[in-house]
């Protein structure tokens, strides 16, 4: 097959995790099992936050971002895995894939970084309660969250920009479930070596960056926790930030185990599995992790539920009133 860009021609073949058949419709009802999950679990957290006023404070405003940053990257991914499986077909088109490609790398991003601005709000509030409202005020969370927005928008423009120039061979197989940079940049045809130097730059400044940031506010809050004399006091310290410990532990875990085992294997295909961990099952077990754990959520949601519960016979009494 000869190189070439012809997008209009250009197709790519995902392979997905089984090329066997028979493994297929167990794959389908987990991937659409564990999608559905993701997207209940974190529009619950979105309209238990947005309904109760007692919620609206910086912490509950960058998780109810975080559950819609949570829905959108599985949503990326996910329906066109399933309707490949269900059509039984590996096809997606040029520019399906770098779609995909350039949403995945925005909300991938915006992830971190949201994860970062929780970790600074849960130092503010346990190092400096005091200042708490001074320092984490409405105006400051909602740029924070734009900035945010902006950065990563630019990155993937940025990223998208640099593949579209490269050359592909005219059908491509990719040996994942996505459309995934990395894959994207070793499977062109042409030189590939600033392509590389800005992704791993990248991957630095706006990987590390916040890694750095939330290592750095935990730190801080470690120290801060040492300090308060009462052991009572210690455990409502470390509670009010173990729900988000646990999710930052999750999420650059998996990640790490990623890029370990694809450097360790060599193989793709292990690669794609381990994949699975930060983008299907950290959006789904993070809604799980911050309503068991987390006393105002529960209250929120059994509030919410209450009022739907009221809501339903009102309506229907409506509806038969003559």
């Amino acid at each position: 097959m000869e190189p070439g860009n012809d997008t209009r021609l250009l197709e790519f073949l995902l392979l997905g995790f089984s090329e066997g058949p028979e493994l297929q419709p167990l794959i389908f009802g987990l991937f659409l099992s564990m999608y559905l999950i993701t997207v209940f679990g974190n529009l619950l957290i979105l309209l238990a936050v947005s309904s109760d006023s007692r919620l609206h404070t910086p912490m509950y405003f960058f998780l109810a971002n975080l559950s819609f940053v949570d829905i959108c990257i599985t949503s990326t991914i996910i329906p066109k895995m399933l309707v490949n499986i269900q059509t039984q077909s590996k096809v997606i088109t040029y520019d399906d894939c770098i779609t995909q490609m350039d949403f995945f790398l925005i909300f991938s991003v915006l992830d971190m970084y949201l994860l970062t601005m929780m970790a600074y709000d849960r130092f503010v509030a346990i190092c400096h309660p005091l200042h708490y409202t001074v320092m984490m005020k409405p105006q400051l969370c909602g740029l924070l969250v734009l900035v945010s927005w902006i950065m990563s928008v630019l990155h993937s423009l940025l990223q998208t920009l640099m593949v579209l120039q490269l050359s592909f061979c005219t059908e491509v197989e990719i040996p994942h479930f996505f459309c995934e940079l990395n894959q994207m940049t070793q499977l062109a045809c042409s030189d590939t070596f600033f392509n590389n130097l800005v992704m791993y730059l990248a991957a630095m400044l706006l990987g590390g960056g916040p890694f750095i940031g939330i290592l750095y506010s935990y730190s801080k809050i470690a120290f801060c926790i040492q300090r308060i004399s009462s052991a009572q006091g210690k455990y409502k310290a470390f509670s009010t930030c173990a729900s988000h410990l646990s999710v930052v532990s999750l999420f650059y875990c998996t990640g790490l185990g990623v890029y370990l085992s694809s450097a360790a294997t060599q193989s793709s295909h292990s690669s794609a599995t381990a994949s699975v961990m930060y983008t299907v099952v950290t959006p789904m077990l993070n809604p799980f992790i911050y309503s068991l754990r987390n006393r105002d959520i529960k209250e929120a949601l059994r509030r919410f539920s209450g009022m739907a519960a009221i809501k339903v016979p009102i309506v229907l009494g409506l509806k038969n009133f003559p």
